[in-house]
């Protein structure tokens, strides 16, 4: 942190200058200078520059390279037509790409941090990254600190810093009496930090650094990590150990034979990395990028935002959802229903006093605060506040010390618990007397009932102060309980469907909440979510990992949880290997957003747990995320379906032409011809990402299975390559032919068969059960048509192609009729199989 010094000693704008902020053109003056407000600088690189990666594949370099000699061979027609492939297939993945990524960048925008500035005098809300230091900020409860700053003003300031220091206690802010000499840490009381959250209270603050030189940016640079690698992550690294296992099998075994047979070396070694190329899903970045992003903007749509696109393939795979109770399942709205006296007899005078506390609490302003003043009395204005003891979550409760001449009414509410306990007398009907064992086991009682009856209560006291100010924590003992103010938070109409469907879905929803077990559970059984065993934060203080991710995964309620004891939860859930979500809106949903698989939050909610989430709904409705997770499913879906047809045709064209090398005298197919046939091939698929997909992989949760990839593979391979060689004793037996023939008949036959059972293995059911997007059937029909009229076209000669006769044609058809039958039969073994296990 000793980097920020320099920042903060330059912030020395006089006081008055400082009242009144910048001006925009100052601002900009800054943000030129200094750089946008982010603690890890963005990686923005320039089109050219990806385009340059995508040249950087290995098969590329290889491709290129081979080009390069062939033309220094003097074979230039080959050389111009490898690299024009090449290119073509460079460029179409770049276009798509880089268009995907754009549109995902500007649906990020639409959620990006916020900060509150002073700029020429006004209040105005700008992104977090165009904060500039000497900026004067407002900071209020839920707030992220969107910089380094030095506190101007502050009122029940507290500020969680766990981020930095570690410790799980807000820490409270002030500005001090005298300059501080204190080290610039985050020890200092007038100093806050980029990366920490508002608990509570007010301020106004001087920006001292911001990006890359505030105290969390260094940490950043210095400690960043690699994120847990994601089921979608994890699944694409072991398919690409598969595929280049089989490739460099493959391709050693042909180059050795093809030398072995003294053949030219140039030409095997172009035929042996063609080969390659073939059997590689190249446009698999490009299909999974233009897949995910569709369903990022689909999901936009039914407004749900996507911050990282891998989000969208885990979203549609989560198991388990976590969530808290209100707002989730509730409305989330309180409603004032009742104020009773300690034994729940009717007592406007609690109101009274319950009204005093929220209408002068200037820390956290709760549901409940503000349904308590939805109903004001009219007394209040006789009241002035002169000092308040902020809520915290250890004390549960919240005091202020409300005078007027002659009384100094000290007045604390909260958890009716926490109440009961510091309270030593009772006021009923109008009259304190004392609080005995038989009186405070009533007065439980009283609060039990009303809580089984799906009511949220709230304890008052209060207490005469002999002074108006200097109020302490020692103060809040043997207070006077008024009574109970009672809340309802109605469940929303549309819950229990919601909840229905999930679980129809495969998605079992389980409920982590502070409030209470008696609440929460009148609430779980009014929506349908077993409640039969319900743990408490308490159970679960001295509970090992191991018992915890037994119970976590058995119960589906868990009661009276701290933060802390929900992010454990969302972990033991992982460790049992169930794909988590966790939906949260609130300051201490952060650690367990950034835990679970995917973190869901909401646009209403504060801007830290907006930040550290993955998903971000726009609507705070059940029926709005499972919209987003069925999305989700089908990005999975149309992914997985690419690699299916793609390794199994590639794969079983590539074992043909590698058996075909080594009884042919001469080389099956062209190395330019192999390139070209994988292009098209590849070019049918591209609109794959707009394809329909079946309701079995929308049904349940999907995840990667290579067993069943690798399955397909060497079912359905091998049954192509039975067409294959049934097509090569036609072409050398019945048609008799030439080199050239040959070449141009396999070379048909290979995109036909390739290109039209797309249409029998994108679908898990009967190909007319479920049809294929237009767009997909448009392409796929015209890359066949492309395959038959390459040998008439103008460009047959150079690519060494010649006119097939009609007769060929009658063959091609019966051959690709029956190999699409067949295929149909073959694809229920593994592909049906795959989704009922899921």
């Amino acid at each position: 942190m000793d980097d920020a010094a320099p920042a903060i000693a330059s912030a020395t704008a006089p006081a008055e200058a400082a009242a009144r902020g910048l001006t925009q053109a100052e601002a900009e003056e800054r943000l030129e200078r200094f750089g946008a407000n982010e603690p890890v600088t963005e990686r923005l690189s320039s089109p050219l520059l990806q385009f340059i990666h995508f040249c950087t594949n290995p098969l590329v370099l290889i491709l290129l390279g081979a080009a390069a000699v062939s033309g220094v061979l003097g074979e230039t027609t080959d050389a111009i037509i490898i690299a024009a492939i090449v290119t073509m297939s460079i460029a179409l993945n770049f276009f798509q790409a880089y268009r995907s990524e754009q549109a995902v960048r500007r649906l990020r925008e639409q959620v990006a941090p916020s900060a509150t500035v002073m700029r020429d005098g006004k209040w105005i809300e700008v992104s977090r990254r165009e904060v500039v230091p000497d900026d004067v900020i407002h900071l209020a409860a839920g707030d992220l600190v969107p910089a380094d700053a030095r506190l101007l003003s502050s009122q029940d300031l507290h500020i969680q810093q766990a981020a930095l220091t570690g410790e799980s206690m807000p820490a409270e802010k002030f500005v001090p009496a005298h300059a501080s000499d204190r080290a610039i840490d985050a020890t200092r009381p007038d100093l806050v930090f980029l990366g920490t959250s508002v608990v509570s209270g007010t301020a106004t603050a001087l920006v001292t650094a911001t990006g890359p030189r505030t105290a969390f940016g260094d940490i950043a640079a210095r400690l960043a990590e690699t994120a847990p690698e994601t089921e979608f992550g994890r699944g694409t690294r072991q398919f690409g150990i598969l595929i280049m296992k089989t490739v460099v099998f493959l391709v050693l075994f042909i180059l050795m034979m093809n030398l072995a047979m003294h053949r030219n070396a140039m030409e095997s070694l172009l035929f042996a990395v063609a080969l390659a190329v073939g059997l590689t899903p190249e446009f698999l970045p490009m299909i999974t990028t233009v897949t995910l992003s569709m369903g990022a903007l689909r999901m936009a749509r039914s407004k749900v935002i996507v911050k990282h696109l891998d989000a969208i393939e885990n979203f549609g795979s989560i198991e388990v959802l976590c969530s808290d109770k209100t707002g989730t399942i509730t409305s989330g709205e309180m409603q004032l229903e009742r104020a009773l006296d300690a034994f729940g007899n009717e007592y406007p005078r609690c109101h009274l006093l319950g009204c005093l506390n929220a209408y002068f609490e200037t820390g956290i302003k709760s549901p409940l605060d503000a349904a308590i003043l939805k109903r004001p009395v009219a007394e209040i204005a006789q009241f002035s506040k002169t000092d308040e003891i902020p809520f915290d979550f250890e004390r549960r409760r919240v005091s202020i010390v409300a005078s007027k001449p002659g009384t100094n009414l000290l007045i604390t509410k909260g958890a009716p618990e926490e109440i009961i306990a510091i309270s030593t007398s009772l006021e009923v009907e109008g009259i304190i007397r004392p609080m005995g064992e038989a009186e405070r086991a009533r007065c439980a009682e009283v609060f039990r009932r009303l809580s089984r009856e799906g009511l949220r209560v709230l304890g008052v006291a209060f207490r005469e102060l002999d002074r108006a100010a200097g109020l302490r924590h020692e103060d809040e003992r043997e207070m006077t309980m008024a009574g109970f103010l009672t809340f309802v938070d109605p469940a929303r109409d549309d819950v229990a469907a919601a909840i229905a469907a999930l679980r129809a879905d495969g998605v079992t929803v389980k409920i982590l909440t502070g409030d209470n077990e008696l609440v929460t559970r009148h609430v779980c059984e009014r929506v349908g979510i077993d409640c039969e065993k319900i743990y408490l934060g308490s159970d679960l203080l001295h509970m090992s990992d191991a018992a915890l991710q037994h119970v976590a995964e058995e119960a589906d309620v868990f009661a009276r949880v701290s933060p802390r004891q929900k992010n454990r939860i969302i972990r033991a859930l992982m460790d049992r290997g169930k794909v988590v979500g966790f939906l949260g809106d609130g300051i201490n949903d952060a650690p367990s957003l950034h835990s679970a698989d995917v973190g869901i939050s909401v646009a209403g909610a504060v801007d830290v747990a907006r930040d550290a989430a993955d998903i971000i709904l726009m609507e705070n409705h059940l029926n709005v995320l499972h919209a987003g997770i069925i999305e989700g499913r089908r990005a999975f879906g149309n992914v997985f379906k690419y690699i299916l047809m793609g390794t199994s045709s590639n794969f079983g064209n590539m074992f043909s032409m590698a058996a075909a090398a080594l009884f042919l005298p001469f080389l099956p197919m062209l190395p330019t011809q192999i390139l070209l046939n994988n292009f098209l091939y590849d070019l049918a698929q591209v609109t794959i990402p707009s394809d329909n997909v079946d309701a079995a992989y929308i049904r349940a949760p999907q995840r990667w299975n290579i067993r069943v990839i690798r399955d397909f593979m060497l079912l359905i391979g091998p049954l192509s390559s039975i067409f294959d060689f049934i097509t090569f004793a036609v072409l050398l037996y019945i048609f008799r032919s030439s080199e050239p023939f040959f070449h141009t008949g396999w070379f048909v036959e290979s995109l036909a068969t390739q290109t039209l059972v797309l249409f029998v293995i994108r679908t898990a059911g009967r190909p007319w059960t479920n049809r294929p997007s237009i767009p997909l059937a448009v392409t796929t029909i015209a890359i066949a048509l492309i395959g038959l009229a390459l040998p008439y076209s103008p460009f047959a000669k150079e690519l060494g192609f010649v006119p097939l006769p009609v007769s060929f044609f009658a063959f091609l058809f019966v051959a690709v009729a029956t190999y699409m039958m067949l295929v149909e039969v073959v694809k229920a073994r593994v592909i049906r199989s795959f989704l009922q296990a899921s």
